[in-house]
């Protein structure tokens, strides 16, 4: 079944050339059908390509997807055209009233402030105080799942000596995870970030289940034990030169930053890199609104 996403959305024309299965509200509303609703709160700057990563992957599901953008009312983005955010975005005061069966948080380039010092850090925990209560499940990414781990867990985040960036093998630390299922016991994951957290930290928290993790990475997949919350601290959404971009982006800055490890071949920026997350990133979508969201919502969702 498809997702649901407004005609002018221009993440609708690339999704299409894909053959990803989308529809609009007209052919919608002509389906008996209970659909999921899902609200994607995006801080990401660039929004467009973000909007695109995600909805590629929850266009892969059996289930009808009805999805919603969510924007910040604190902070107004500098990188999305102000037109863009006003026909495709709507805030919190409008929807906090509403439930939802599944939400998105995504990452954001603030990683190396203290989190009380985000701008938008007290609209932030108001939301997720309020998906508790209103949301199946929640979907944490990159400094989402860090600042999930924080405001939820009271995990700190820490600064790493140099940027973890690159694609990394992981090993999955809970077999019979239904998250998980159908993953290889060994796959690979693209990091992209500053900062992480304590693998042991996490293990220690009796709330938390450490689903998969990296030696060279840390950790990547956790979920609290009663499914409100999925973390990833990668980018299993991203595209395959995704990481060749923001290095692209690095140097242009002049920052000292390294080629991403594992990623271009013969480590050559030169030559184009290969995808190899795409499928467990489908995979965990698809497992997630399955097993986390439809399964758990009731059909009467008020």
């Amino acid at each position: 079944m498809p997702i649901n996403i407004p005609k002018r959305l221009p993440a609708r024309e690339v999704l299409e050339k894909e053959n990803i299965f989308i529809m609009d509200d007209e052919r919608a509303v002509s389906q008996d059908i209970r659909p999921l609703n899902i609200l994607i709160l995006n801080l990401m700057p660039e929004k467009e390509k973000a909007e695109t990563q995600l909805l590629r992957l929850l266009g892969n599901t059996p289930l009808q997807v009805n999805v919603r953008f969510l924007k910040t009312q604190s902070y107004e983005s500098t990188n999305t055209s102000k037109q863009h955010l006003e026909q495709f975005y709507t805030t919190f005061s409008e929807i906090k009233k509403q439930k939802f069966d599944g939400m998105i948080i995504t990452g954001a380039p603030v990683e190396l402030l203290e989190f009380e010092q985000v701008k938008y850090w007290e609209e932030l925990t108001e939301i997720m105080d309020w998906a508790n209560e209103n949301v199946t499940s929640t979907l944490h990414i990159c400094w989402g799942a860090q600042a999930a781990l924080y405001y939820h867990y009271g995990i700190k985040k820490f600064e790493l000596e140099r940027k973890c960036s690159g694609i990394y093998a992981h090993s999955i630390y809970e077999q019979n995870e239904i998250l998980l299922r159908g993953f290889d016991d060994q796959f690979y994951a693209p990091h992209s970030r500053y900062t992480d957290v304590s693998i042991e930290e996490i293990t220690n928290n009796e709330n938390l289940k450490l689903l998969a993790a990296s030696k060279d990475a840390g950790a990547l997949l956790i979920a609290s034990r009663d499914r409100k919350h999925v973390i990833i601290t990668g980018h299993l959404e991203y595209d395959a030169d995704s990481l060749a971009q923001e290095y692209a982006r690095d140097i242009k800055k002049g920052l000292e930053i390294h080629i991403p490890e594992n990623y271009f071949p013969n480590n050559d920026p030169d030559q184009p890199p290969v995808n190899c997350w795409r499928s467990h990133g489908h995979l965990l979508f698809s497992n997630w609104l399955n097993y986390y969201v439809y399964q758990e919502t009731p059909y009467s969702w008020q």
